[in-house]
């Protein structure tokens, strides 16, 4: 049994917070570009000096039935009849941002396409969306192109559209093999449709498959997680991502199927996570930030080790692309100092980009403090350290942030000097706790009500 189970730090620091997929964090949003102001960002990282290739996130929110534990923004329908007015407005947004860069295409070095469900879209609706895609951009040599599928309804005929488009990276939604935990969550499916979609990518080319599982489900079980780790040592994925599951019934009303009882917490739930982590570490995964694992011939590991690893609203990449331009309803963007997210709702989605306006329901513009505090929290995600000591770094909030740090630096959690912070390997499991020193939005204004899950 894992030590972290008697461990009495995770109590103490089982509090609510981010997950910082972005700094701000969203719900600390206040000042919301114009669309002006957004492509004149969007014009500016992609002409400067330094400038790689853009990223596009297309999000697909269709999915065949709700799993209660998904926080996406989903539309559940079995009706197709929505699907190629929704690929209209997509590319239809895209040929948007083409107007306002003055360009005919878009050089892109990433295409991520996630949801929902992006292969609710049968063979002919995913052409349609990746021929219209490929018309108007260019895609870079060596460009990433990944998909997130959910293995109920993927089948070779997706898989084939896909890897002629040039995807070579693919993500399934697995989250636990356990029937029962399976049932309470609404996604019920076998081991032998996660192998069949698993080996059917690899033929078809893929070389890297992501599963994404999820510790402290209602009813998961030690038992449980080793069942689901031993499935995952027969399918042998290059990467893993562990999530907390995210108990948010007041903004997700389908979790309320099931209640705290049924949920394992605190501690419980910590040692769900350290049986995994134990288990993928003995078949050779490699912790890399916060709840994510790759086998050491995967890029996500060589990016964390040579200090190239990124984080952004899709969790960890291996490399950093600016801008990153979302299409698709709550899609988000951005542009390193500036944020924008589409609207929520699919038809007011639909209404704007018929009316010839990018569809920004909201956003923030970064001030100075902002995007200093942004390279921190992303290098102490990614690094698991960061420092202060070059004028560009530092700004008055760190002397604050080092006072917040004191509790974590005595229970061994981090290590400080006048100008660094370095995140122990005590101190992994707390990552969540340590960044939250480091943000003054959080810090000076905490929220009245429930905004976050727990972090442990």
């Amino acid at each position: 049994m894992s030590a972290a189970v008697a461990d009495p730090l995770v109590a103490k620091y089982d509090v609510a917070g981010p997950r910082y997929t972005s700094y701000p964090t969203v719900p600390y949003w206040h000042s919301t570009p114009s669309q002006g102001q957004w492509l004149a960002r969007v014009g500016g990282s992609i002409s400067s000096a330094n400038a790689q290739a853009a990223a596009l996130y297309v999000h697909v929110p269709f999915c065949r039935a709700l799993c209660t534990f998904c926080g996406c923004n989903t539309r559940i329908t079995r009706s197709h009849s929505v699907v190629l007015p929704y690929l209209q407005s997509v590319l239809a947004e895209l040929d948007l941002y083409l107007q306002g860069l003055h360009s005919e295409r878009i050089e892109i070095g990433e295409l991520h396409l996630g949801g929902g469900t992006p292969t609710f879209l049968d063979p002919a609706e995913l052409e349609s969306l990746l021929s219209g895609l490929a018309a108007r951009a260019r895609y870079r040599a060596g460009a990433v192109c990944s998909v997130e599928v959910d293995p109920r309804v993927t089948t070779s005929a997706q898989l084939e559209v896909l890897a002629r488009y040039g995807f070579r990276r693919i993500s399934l939604g697995v989250q636990d093999f356990d029937p029962r935990v399976q049932d309470i969550v609404n996604r019920v499916q076998s081991e032998a449709q996660v192998r069949e979609v698993t080996q059917g990518a690899r033929a078809q080319g893929f070389d890297s498959v992501n599963f994404d599982l999820i510790y402290g489900l209602p009813l998961q079980t030690p038992a449980s997680i080793e069942a689901t780790m031993a499935a995952v040592r027969r399918l042998r994925p290059d990467r893993i991502a562990l999530y907390a599951y995210a108990h948010v019934p007041w903004i997700r009303p389908g979790q309320r199927r099931y209640t705290d009882a049924d949920l394992p917490q605190g501690e419980h739930k910590r040692l769900l996570y350290e049986l995994g982590r134990e288990s993928l570490e003995r078949e050779g995964y490699r912790e890399v930030g916060l709840d994510h694992f790759a086998l050491e011939t995967d890029s996500l590991w060589r990016a964390q080790q040579s200090g190239a690893l990124h984080r952004n609203f899709m969790g960890y990449t291996d490399a950093c692309a600016l801008p990153l331009i979302g299409l698709g309803v709550s899609a988000i963007g951005d542009v390193g100092d500036a944020f924008v997210q589409n609207e929520k709702d699919l038809q007011r989605y639909q209404e704007r980009v018929a009316g010839g306006e990018l569809p920004i329901q909201r956003g923030h513009l970064l001030d100075a403090e902002d995007q200093i505090l942004r390279r921190h929290i992303l290098r102490l995600m990614t690094r698991l350290e960061t420092r202060w000591d070059a004028p560009e770094d530092f700004t008055g909030y760190l002397d604050t942030a080092r006072q917040r740090l004191a509790e974590p630096l005595a229970d061994g959690l981090v290590q400080l000097d006048a100008a660094s912070c370095r995140v122990t390997a005590r101190g992994r499991a707390f990552l969540r706790n340590i960044c939250m020193a480091f943000d003054a939005r959080l810090q000076r204004r905490m929220p009245d009500k429930a905004l976050f899950s727990r972090t442990t």
